[in-house]
């Protein structure tokens, strides 16, 4: 077996799309939405995905799954064509798509998760003991009589992830699955999925708009733009290169000039008792907060994580 798990070559996905030229007449365009990517995931390993809308994630993910075809290049998952063996690929992979359900909308949890058993024919005890553990540890147990459509969004998408965990999936795709989260859900997702990778060895690819996701389940991340991948690396070497920086939001017992002299920031803006400060994403913020806890009258901070746009955009906008 190899441990490479997840092997893309030269993978390409080009749509044909017409646009309108005048009143009558239509041009055809073709969009290239995946443009000769190459990378292989090993077994066990959870990789970050990212980059801004439109770049080509989602469509990655969806041939992945087997839902698109490739136009060109070489795809495997488990050693599996997906698009040519899907339904044998489906018994190997899990996956949750942040803002679309795969759960039955007028069907309590308890009723949407007893269809999936049967259409992967799992068995009974596997399907117990699976449910169990995910019920406790995404706090399900409370919901299993809800119906979906009753559900909010935090609980829906624990509710979608159990059932794409339900037949003991080798890999699971993640598009966005913290996407309107609040924090205390976002905290429980994240706990699960870094407990579901080290216990069970799941591969995990993880698409997402929120750094910190990457940052507290990820050691590897890929960033793809305009259908490329610019990047493959570690997330550290990703700020390095894309010279991104974090935002230190300081909070005063009162209105004070520009905060000066603190080695590592600058301070970009102030308004009123409240100061923002620019400091390099790779550094850590603890010298920095004890440099202005020891200068200044502090009350309240916090850091606020770049965009995944501002660090594509800063990444390559001079280089």
């Amino acid at each position: 077996m190899t441990d490479d798990f997840i092997v893309l070559e030269d993978l390409e996905k080009v749509f044909q799309v017409r646009r309108r030229k005048g009143r009558l007449r239509r041009e055809r365009h073709e969009v290239r939405a995946v443009d000769g990517i190459s990378f292989a995931v090993a077994r066990g390993e959870m990789v970050g995905y990212i980059g801004p809308n439109g770049a080509g994630k989602s469509t990655t993910i969806k041939m992945l799954t087997g839902i698109l075809t490739p136009s060109g290049g070489r795809l495997r998952v488990a050693g599996i064509d997906p698009s040519r063996e899907r339904t044998r690929l489906a018994r190997r992979i899990g996956v949750v798509f942040g803002q679309r359900t795969t759960l039955w909308w007028d069907l309590p949890l308890r009723d949407s998760y007893a269809l999936v058993r049967r259409m992967y024919r799992i068995p009974e005890a596997r399907y117990r003991a699976n449910l169990e553990r995910c019920v406790e540890l995404l706090d399900l147990g409370g919901l299993l009589e809800v119906p979906v459509r009753q559900l909010s969004l935090g609980q829906r998408m624990r509710g979608d992830i159990t059932a794409a965990l339900l037949h003991d999936p080798d890999v699971l795709y993640l598009d966005e699955p913290t996407i309107g989260l609040d924090v205390v859900s976002k905290s429980t997702v994240r706990r699960f999925l870094g407990d579901l990778n080290a216990a069970e060895g799941t591969t995990v690819l993880l698409t997402t708009h929120d750094l910190t996701d990457i940052e507290q389940l990820c050691k590897r991340v890929m960033v793809i733009d305009h259908g490329r991948l610019m990047y493959d690396g570690a997330l550290t070497g990703l700020h390095e290169v894309g010279e991104s920086e974090r935002t230190l939001v300081v909070d005063l017992e009162r209105e004070l000039p520009p905060i000066e002299g603190v080695e590592g920031a600058r301070t970009v803006r102030t308004e009123g008792p409240r100061q923002w400060l620019a400091f390099p994403a790779s550094a850590s913020a603890a010298p920095i907060v004890s440099q202005i806890a020891d200068g200044y009258p502090l009350v309240d901070l916090s850091v606020r994580e770049p965009a995944i746009e501002d660090v594509i955009s800063r990444m390559y906008g001079g280089k």
